[in-house]
């Protein structure tokens, strides 16, 4: 069964209709609780605001004109501080806002362009995006979001259905991944400013692209954060990694979700993007009787009633409870995807090797095997990194979520970036030993996720970045050489401030056509179309799907009549294998004498090259691959004896 995510019976009952509406950008507004009064200084002139109620404050009588300049004083304070709902920050996080209006700006890039068809994002194939490195950007020290629209039809091309980009929230210097932002309502200037999303957003609609954001609701960084400075939007009474946890169930709190509602509304409603992904929900505090992640999934189903579009909410979550992608009126959180590190680790360990830290438990290809037909090998079983029983078991008959409600990948930004000289896992594979990893991840039963320039294994690596300012920078850039030593990595590791580190992440287009990189680009191709044009390959029915373990290095993923022969080498697949249709291969394969092969349109090569290639097995003729790779199958059968 496919769960039908937001219609009417899955949100919570009896419960009320969202009264949360776009922000104002005609007025100045201030929510500032604790003050007893509030300036505002608008290209360079004083006004004083009146006191609404409920902590609220507004200059009557005083419109906000696009363009201008502004900034708030409290009484007592001599700063002069940013909007919280700023859209615009021209000079960086402890500069004045500038007035924007969404609506202007969206007419501007060519008015609302709503997917033709929709976007039922789940099964989808999605694409992670980082903006100042997806290109060089104009003056090649940094990408925008302009220079990403550039890129947009070889998108397209690969398959992708969606781009995911990582935060766009205002955060400290020109660039960095944007997970310390502060101004949870603004786009940072660097990346072009909300002008440049509007013109994203419309320039990807038109081509048939989703655009989900990754949106950070959990924390602010550490520079340029005054939330705390206008009200109680954090609390003592929860502590996060990051130190006192967003207010989301203590006094005042009433006023902080709706912060964080509107914020959402702004993207969804006003700049018109079909989804979020919430970084590390379970970082969200929150004792409430109907925890704010319920009232966000029933918000934004209102919110779809309201603008007859579908929208998604994928979220981070390190629990592994399938509660998260439950409906709300059956006692869930109500997210439409997880993002499933299970997976990840599964895969990442079978095909590298690697087994220290979280990846101990995951270092047999039995534990492969579990990931690949239920999502957690940490099911209510115990983690040996985090010390107890984690988790619980996903259910392969659940009417509430199906494989698709759990997004899958072989590379993230965290995955990659969080390794300590941000080495991507193909630079440690041979291209066969790529083909087989992805092979398993685009022909399972999860939503697939591409990190940018995967596809055509970009030699680039993504390390992790920053650019704070001389009292924070140090801090950071000790701290990452330390936290790393600590661990025993051998490698040196990069410089977070160094603008080399940040420049020699960018991904560079030209090697896509090269040798070495325009096979895998192939291949990924293959299996995307595959998956779209076969429906047992694109289904997310997890009782359909099973996985035999051949050897240690090789495995079966049947989906359906189809199956995916994954093996990693050295050497040839140990166990004696027949098909009635290769749909594609890639690496040595062995068909039996006199088996028709016919090449896929992509130009691979004859029996035994490592392109993709395609081809009909004459009465279910036998095969092997002879090193590593993979094999999409139609009647596969595993032969005895």
């Amino acid at each position: 069964m496919t769960p039908a995510p937001h219609t009417p019976d899955s949100r919570t009952p009896d419960r009320p209709t969202s009264q949360i509406t776009s922000v104002d950008r005609s007025r100045y507004r201030l929510w500032a609780p604790a003050a007893s009064a509030v300036t505002v200084r608008v290209d360079g002139a004083e006004h004083p605001m009146s006191a609404q109620g409920g902590g609220w404050f507004e200059a009557e009588g005083l419109e906000a004109v696009p363009g201008a300049r502004y900034a708030f004083r409290l009484e007592g304070s001599e700063l002069w501080l940013p909007d919280p709902r700023s859209l615009s920050q021209p000079d960086g996080v402890h500069g004045e806002s500038e007035v924007a209006d969404p609506a202007a700006l969206v007419a501007t890039a060519g008015g609302p362009l709503p997917l033709a068809d929709g976007a039922d994002l789940r099964g989808a194939v999605l694409y992670e995006l980082h903006v100042g490195t997806f290109t060089e950007g104009p003056d090649g020290h940094g990408g925008t979001l302009d220079s990403a629209i550039d890129h947009l039809d070889a998108l397209v091309e690969l398959g992708v259905d969606a781009v995911e980009l990582m935060p766009l929230a205002t955060f400290p210097g020109s660039h960095g991944w944007g997970y310390d932002g502060v101004g949870l309502y603004a786009v940072h200037d660097a990346y072009g400013g909300p002008a440049a999303l509007a013109r994203f957003v419309r320039a990807a609609h038109e081509r048939g692209l989703a655009v989900l954001l990754d949106v950070v609701h959990n924390h602010l960084g550490p520079s340029g954060n005054y939330l705390g400075m206008f009200g109680p939007y954090f609390t003592d009474e929860h502590e996060t990694p990051w130190g006192s946890a967003v207010n989301l169930d203590q006094a005042d709190s009433r006023e902080v979700r709706d912060f964080l509602l509107a914020s959402t509304r702004q993207w969804l409603v006003d700049f018109g993007l079909d989804g979020l992904r919430l970084d590390a929900v379970h970082e969200l505090r929150d004792h409430s009787v109907r925890h704010f992640l319920a009232e966000l999934a029933d918000t934004v189903a209102d919110w779809e009633d309201e603008t007859g579009r579908t929208l998604t909410l994928i979220a981070e979550s390190d629990r592994n409870q399938p509660t998260t992608v439950t409906p709300t009126a059956r006692g869930g959180l109500g997210m439409d995807m997880q993002w499933a590190d299970d997976v990840h680790h599964g895969v990442h360990t079978w095909i590298s090797g690697e087994h220290q830290g979280y990846y101990e438990d995951f270092a047999s290809t039995e534990a492969l095997a579990t990931v690949l037909e239920r999502i957690f090998l940490h099911a209510g079983t115990y983690s040996t990194f985090r010390g107890q029983e984690w988790g619980a078991p996903v259910d392969p008959e659940s009417p509430d979520y199906d494989g698709h409600s759990f997004v899958t990948f072989l590379q993230d930004h965290d995955q990659v970036g969080n390794r300590a000289t941000g080495d991507r896992v193909h630079h440690g594979l041979t291209a066969g030993q790529h083909a087989a990893a992805i092979a398993l991840i685009l022909g399972g039963p999860g939503t697939p996720m591409l990190f940018q320039g995967e596809e055509w294994a970009a030699s680039t690596p993504f390390a992790f970045f920053t650019d704070h300012d001389e009292e924070l920078g140090p801090l950071v850039s000790a701290g990452r050489a330390e936290e790393f030593a600590a661990m025993g990595w051998s490698d040196e590791v990069p410089d977070p401030q160094a603008a080399s580190t940040f420049e020699a992440s960018m991904l560079r287009w030209a090697e896509r056509d090269a040798d070495g990189h325009r096979e895998i680009l192939d291949w990924y191709r293959t299996l995307i179309a595959l998956r779209r044009d076969e429906p047992e390959l694109h289904s997310g029915d997890l009782a359909r799907t099973s996985v035999e373990v051949l050897a240690e290095e090789t495995v079966l993923l049947r989906r359906g009549d189809l199956a995916v022969l994954a093996h990693r080498g050295p050497g040839p697949v140990a166990t004696a294998l027949s098909a009635d249709e290769v749909l594609a291969s890639f690496g040595p394969l062995e068909v039996a004498p006199g088996a028709e092969a016919r090449a896929s349109a992509e130009g691979a090569a004859p029996q035994g090259g490592t392109a993709p290639r395609s081809g009909a097995v004459q009465q279910g003729g036998a095969l092997r691959l002879t090193g590593a790779g993979a094999a999409v199958l139609r009647g596969a059968r595993v032969e005895k004896g």
